[in-house]
């Protein structure tokens, strides 16, 4: 077995046997014993092989390899009919002795091959100045092999030229970094990066990540961090601490003035959205402003002084007290006529009516202190008394004043003050719901754009009023919080303002209501005769009703507004002048719902013709308002009438005009037959003295009569003056004129006699 080992240097066991005529088993067993016993020999796969045979074989490995420069270990494999792994345990011992070559990635180099791959590599990659991935370089090296060298030319495989790559590296002949073992970036990429970063940051005081990513720096916040400890990481910018206290001075000038700053203005443009929010919070102003309540930040970069905030909110808040408010929440409306009080179209012109005094043919004239159109009628004759009617009439009404003996309506006022109170207590938590709706945001803004329209013109592009709204929105409820508590502090004082009101209506309404009812009853007397009876039911509603009507709806009007917080001025002067019926109209309709219809029901009532159906509207809308209405009893009714009959007595005693006294003694006589209070106008007075013939003397009747005749006349004349000086008839005017002044002394020597006639018939 020796000798045929040392024959070939390699041989098979199963040769062996064969060869020399021994059983196999006998032959593994002595194989076994000669591999031990040599240190050359080695046992592989059933055969026995020599080192000499591995020399052999690297001899002829080396000279194929010289040959063509490369050889790959599964084609020597293959021929020597061995594994890789064995063929590579044999070579690499006898590297660079009897095989002249490298070992790299299954492939055997000639060290010329080596050197050649080494100087394009290293040339490649000296070449790159820009991050690259080292396998399309590989690539691109391998198809210039293949061009280079032809169809014939050696493969390269990718693993050499890194196992290359990564020892130039090492020896420093490229310089640059390594990631992830196939991301190269040349040192001269690295110092362009640094050089750009250093000079844009330097030059800026920020930089973007952006920036960094378009120089392929792949974690741009870390980069900038190691780089510059003391620079600030944002979200989108990375900024140098000299920025912000650029931004820090600006902030603390602004606040110092009372001014107000948007820092996108400062900031470079890359700086917006929550960055700005950010740097705010690292301004050292920023903080001891909002600390001592000294500025406000509002749309994440306008910063705004209190001292600038608060003179825009005073000059609106002198705006709200010239504007009026409504408790419906409907939002705000600017009070154009005075202090939250509605015009309800009072007339300015003084008006009366004129005393009708005529005969029975119809013969009328009125005549209006500012020129008002004339009615002009026939005059036939002195014969009978008829109907005239001049302003004396009802703007001097009889004397219709009571003693005040009728007890407050304590109960009515006391209940209408809980109902305020607890109205108040309902309106505010009311006002809390609708507080929202009555300083719209839209109010607000326009403003703002007013008292600074800078404002406007600093927005966003796409939305230019973002920052006005911030502003409204921050204003809004300061505004709506100083309205409520003047409203609420209105409201407490028109408590207190609707309780005396009140209180004043009930006496005013007490004493009114009692002398209409007196005067009502002397209506039954004429009954009888419809034509009397409607001009007396007319006469007491323009005159006494007229005046209660005018006095409940401006109280209750002033009630209205005042329950609604609206300041009201106190005028007095308004009371004492007649109202329209469109002014009554007006101001019934602008009451609650319920008191409105029946406040219309009561206006309608005096405009009509019955004094009862009046007074019935007057009862539902007092019960409807909570005031009392006394009813006029016997006692009460004997005490009025005395204090009536006193003071008819006086007047007529006192009176001069002889006309004038003419109502008076037709309303004395009535108290002294009928113990009725009469109210007649001029033209009811011939009725009502012609209803005293049964009642009185012969001769007083007669001398009244008389007297009434004389009065026709010389108002029947005059009424002739005034159309003579309308027509310009100058010598018809003087023979007027003579004549009334003949009437009117006729009347005037007879009014003693008439006087004292009256008057011992009331003493009697």
């Amino acid at each position: 077995m020796e000798v045929e080992i040392n024959k070939s240097g390699r041989v098979s066991l199963i040769d062996l046997s064969d060869n020399i005529g021994v059983d196999l088993y006998h032959v593994e067993r002595q194989a076994q014993k000669i591999v031990s016993d040599d240190s050359g020999l080695m046992l592989i796969n059933g055969e026995i092989i020599s080192q000499s045979y591995w020399d052999s074989v690297a001899e002829e490995i080396n000279e194929k390899l010289q040959e063509c420069s490369q050889i790959s270990l599964a084609e020597i494999a293959a021929q020597l009919h061995i594994g890789s792994e064995l063929v590579v345990s044999v070579l690499e011992p006898r590297l660079g002795t009897l095989v002249k070559g490298r070992l790299e990635g299954g492939q055997l180099y000639t060290p010329a091959y080596v050197s050649r791959i080494t100087v394009m590599v290293r040339g490649a990659a000296r070449g790159i100045t820009v991050p690259a991935n080292l396998p399309a370089v590989w690539n691109s090296l391998q198809q210039l092999l293949q061009d280079i060298d032809g169809a014939n030319g050696v493969s390269v495989e990718g693993a050499f030229f890194q196992s290359l790559f990564n020892g130039l590296l090492k020896e420093g002949e490229i310089l640059g970094s390594l990631r992830a073992g196939v991301q190269w970036t040349p040192a001269v990429f690295a110092h362009a990066q640094r050089e750009s970063v250093d000079s844009f940051f330097s030059q800026n005081s920020y930089i973007s990540y952006e920036v960094l990513h378009k120089l392929a720096i792949p974690q741009p916040k870390q980069y900038l961090q190691s780089r510059y400890p003391e620079g600030i990481a944002l979200d989108a910018v990375f900024v140098h601490p000299s920025l912000v206290e650029m931004l820090d001075a600006a902030i603390e000038d602004a606040v110092e003035h009372g001014n107000w700053i948007d820092t996108l203005s400062v900031l470079p443009a890359y700086i917006g959205g929550q960055d700005v929010s950010k740097i705010l919070s690292l301004c050292p102003a920023v903080q001891r402003a909002i600390k001592s309540s000294k500025a406000v930040v509002l749309g994440d970069s306008c910063l705004f002084s209190n001292t600038y905030i608060k003179d825009m909110f005073d000059q609106m808040e002198k705006e709200l007290e010239t504007l009026s408010y409504t408790s419906s929440g409907q939002g705000l409306s600017k009070d154009l006529r005075s202090a939250g009080e509605p015009k309800v179209g009072l007339s300015s012109r003084q008006y009366s009516e004129s005393e009708e005094i005529g005969d029975n043919l119809g013969s009328s004239k009125s005549v209006t202190e500012k020129g008002s159109k004339k009615k002009r009628g026939k005059h036939s004759g002195p014969a009978k008394t008829g109907t005239f009617e001049n302003d004396h009439d009802d703007q001097e009404s009889l004397p219709t004043k009571v003693k005040k003996n009728q007890r407050k309506n304590k109960d009515a006022s006391s209940l209408d003050a809980s109902d305020t109170k607890s109205g108040i207590k309902k309106g505010s938590d009311k006002v809390k719901e609708d507080n929202l709706n009555i300083i719209s945001g839209e109010w607000i803004v326009q403003r703002i754009l007013t008292l600074a329209p800078d404002l406007g013109e600093l927005g966003d592009p796409e939305d230019p009023d973002a920052l006005v709204r911030h502003l409204s929105s921050y204003l809004r409820p300061m505004l709506l919080e100083s309205w409520t508590k003047r409203r609420n502090t209105l409201l407490m004082e028109n408590a207190a303002r609707r309780r005396q009101l009140l209180d004043n209506l009930q006496k005013q309404l007490d004493e009114a209501f009692l002398d209409m009812q007196l005067h009502e009853k002397a209506l039954d007397l004429f009954e009888d005769d419809p034509s009397t009876s409607v001009i007396l039911h007319k006469h007491l509603l323009k005159t006494m009703a007229a005046s209660i009507v005018d006095n409940l709806l401006l109280t209750l009007d002033r009630d209205n507004k005042l329950k609604n917080g609206i300041e009201v001025e106190d005028r007095q002067n308004l009371e004492s002048l007649p109202l329209s019926s469109a002014d009554r109209t007006s101001l019934a309709k602008g009451l609650s719902d319920s008191l409105s219809i029946k406040a219309q029901a009561v206006v309608e009532a005096l405009e009509g013709k019955r004094v009862d159906a009046f007074m019935t509207a007057l009862r539902a809308i007092a019960e409807e308002s909570g005031l009392l209405l006394k009813k006029l009893d016997k006692k009460l009714e004997r005490t009025m009438l005395h204090s009536y009959r006193k003071d008819l007595i006086s007047q007529v005693s006192s009176e001069t005009d002889p006309i004038k006294i003419l109502p008076k003694v037709v309303a004395l006589l009535y108290l002294q037959v009928y113990n009725k209070a009469l109210q007649a106008p001029g033209r009811a007075i011939s009725a009502a003295v012609a209803r005293l013939k049964d009642k009185l003397p012969d001769s007083t009747y007669k001398n009244l009569m008389d007297y009434h005749g004389a009065t026709v006349t010389l108002l029947a004349l005059q009424s002739a003056a005034t159309e003579d000086v309308s027509k310009g008839k100058d010598n018809e005017e003087d023979c007027t004129s003579d004549r009334i002044l003949s009437k009117k002394e006729l009347l005037e020597s007879k009014m003693p006699e008439l006087k004292a006639m009256v008057l011992g018939t009331a003493s009697t």
